[in-house]
């Protein structure tokens, strides 16, 4: 990488920043798990190695900067590890921790105190980034504060607060939509909407926060869920196309029931096609 960026290296390895790198940076982790979900070793090796770049790539600029090395990362992290985990590293004196659950408490509590002596904030959710995807942004929020002691014990619960933000979002969409049909096309009128649009879309993120939780407690992650049912709809969408496409029309040239009918014919498919059947799906789901 020195090479690269050196004079006689790369034009445009030579003109990159930590900013220019960082939609590269993103899009590597995507195709790492793009790799992951398509169980493909050999994807997944290749990808990995694309991501191991951009450390690299980061790594040297900042080395060009004086601020820190590829080695300087690698020594932060094993102190890091070996620092975050005495159960395994250190003589405490006192039974080893057994189970995942109280290692990660053993993590944020260490965690805390560091951050303490850095003088940085010490709220057990400030190092969530702001930047992540708003699903996983949601779900680290979630557990950090779990691992604190903020949480419920049981799952009922959860589905009690999912089921009251739910019903919550359906009063006021139905409330909106409803109120339209009367409104009067004037400023007045076009700063309730505003108002009442701003509430549906408070309300749809209380929802959405709400199922994030769920799926926690499910040892589900949402942005896994979310990512595999949308490649699920791409593919079963691609065949309806197929079909209209077989016929020398597109899909908006045939009745919903005839799409209905294909999008059902695809799942069979997947079904048949799949070693574990799920006969719990809705239509278009």
């Amino acid at each position: 990488m020195a090479r690269l960026r050196g004079p006689d290296g790369c034009p445009w390895d030579r003109e990159q920043t930590t900013e220019s790198l960082k939609p590269y940076l993103l899009e590597e982790v995507y195709e790492v798990l793009e790799a992951i979900d398509a169980n493909d070793p050999s994807a997944l090796k290749e990808e990995l190695g694309d991501l191991l770049l951009q450390i690299l790539f980061h790594s040297q600029i900042a080395s060009e900067h004086g601020d820190f090395s590829y080695q300087d990362v690698n020594k932060a992290l094993g102190e890091k590890l070996i620092r975050r985990h005495p159960h395994v590293f250190q003589s405490t004196g006192k039974a080893s921790d057994t189970t995942s659950g109280e290692v990660l408490q053993q993590w944020e509590e260490l965690k805390q105190r560091e951050k303490a002596g850095n003088q940085g904030s010490t709220s057990a959710l400030a190092s969530v980034p702001k930047t992540a995807p708003a699903l996983q942004r949601a779900l680290q929020v979630q557990k950090r504060a779990s691992r604190v002691g903020f949480d419920w014990k049981t799952i009922e619960p959860v589905l009690l607060k999912f089921k009251e933000e739910l019903d919550e979002l359906y009063v006021a969409a139905t409330s909106t939509a409803h109120d339209l049909e009367d409104q009067a096309e004037d400023f007045e009128s076009s700063l309730k909407t505003n108002r009442e649009d701003s509430d549906i879309e408070a309300e749809l993120g209380d929802v959405i926060f709400s199922l994030v939780n769920v799926s926690r407690f499910l040892k589900i992650n949402p942005e896994d869920a979310l990512r595999k049912s949308t490649n699920k709809f791409i593919k079963r969408f691609e065949y309806v196309e197929s079909q209209a496409r077989a016929q020398g029309k597109t899909v908006k040239d045939f009745p919903p029931g005839t799409l209905d009918q294909w999008w059902e014919t695809a799942k069979r498919q997947e079904i048949h096609s799949s070693p574990q059947k799920n006969t719990g799906e809705t239509s278009r789901s």
